[in-house]
């Protein structure tokens, strides 16, 4: 399906489409009438496709970013990035932006979701790497694009030893990219209200998380309680269960003496009987 060539990783999309019909968790459908076969090769976004990517950005976000923003992610100033192109295009623009991830590294301590990772008193320097902005061109969604990006990420973050996940925000409203972050595996771990501000409107934000090298969201407190619950239940159907057992045992010791004076030979075939009910059950 695809080959590395240097910094590149090529994918034909004939052989991706044969083979996983399903790999993309976009739901927004296009024209599929290609006059060619697309040829996608993800790399890092460089200082030539400044242009595009502002074009781009403008087009599919209703959030405006400033010139700084997009002047650091291709000169890699804090950013980390990774582009798709499409190298079998016919009208010779191979080097084109089609789609595109954005990222930085923050410290778990400068996150929302420094409360949801595991304490280890050994990591103190834990990372996260926070997603900032992904996006396909209209014509190229469906393609599994925006999968390989993400998967991408993960990739990178699972590669920093200090990382322990890969976070982002959608806004409440983009059910698109909330089905296609749950198709990826994310954890809808938080809602925050009121999180985006556009054109004098708030509106909610919903937070995902995907943990990498062990981290995983620690027990919460209802979990805690849940678990204490189920253990002190327990431990009363087992104290029940033993003092059963004596009223039980003490009953029948009176019963087999009162049987004793009268027929001592029924009490022998009333013990021979009891023990071989209580073989039977040992061995079940």
């Amino acid at each position: 399906m695809g080959i590395r060539d240097g910094g590149l990783f090529v994918i034909s999309i004939f052989s991706a489409l044969t083979v996983l019909p399903e790999i993309s968790g976009e739901l927004i459908m296009f024209d599929r009438d290609f006059s060619h076969c697309p040829t996608i090769v993800y790399r890092p976004i460089q200082p030539s496709d400044l242009e595009v990517l502002e074009h781009i950005h403008a087009s599919l976000f209703p959030i405006r970013y400033e010139r700084e923003f997009f002047l650091n992610v291709v000169n890699g100033r804090g950013i980390i990035s990774w582009g798709a192109a499409d190298i079998s295009r016919p009208d010779g623009r191979i080097d084109e932006l089609i789609g595109f991830v954005t990222t930085r590294i923050i410290t778990a301590k400068e996150s929302e979701i420094d409360d949801l990772l595991p304490y280890d008193a050994s990591m103190k320097g834990q990372t996260l790497v926070y997603i900032l902005t992904l996006g396909v061109v209209q014509q190229y969604r469906n393609l599994g694009i925006a999968t390989s990006l993400v998967r991408e990420v993960i990739k990178y973050a699972s590669s920093i030893t200090s990382c322990r996940a890969v976070y982002l925000h959608v806004i409440d409203y983009n059910v698109p990219a909330i089905y296609f972050y749950q198709k990826m595996l994310f954890k809808l771990v938080r809602k925050l209200a009121k999180f985006y501000y556009i054109e004098g409107q708030h509106y909610d934000s919903y937070l995902f998380v995907y943990y990498v090298n062990g981290g995983r969201s620690p027990c919460s407190a209802l979990g805690v309680l849940s678990v204490v619950a189920a253990y002190f239940s327990g431990l009363l159907r087992m104290l029940s269960a033993k003092l059963w057992k004596k009223r039980n045992d003490k009953r029948n010791s009176r019963w087999f003496r009162c049987k004793e004076i009268s027929n001592p030979l029924v009490i022998q075939n009333n013990r021979r009987t009891l023990d071989a009910e209580n073989s039977i059950c040992q061995s079940v």
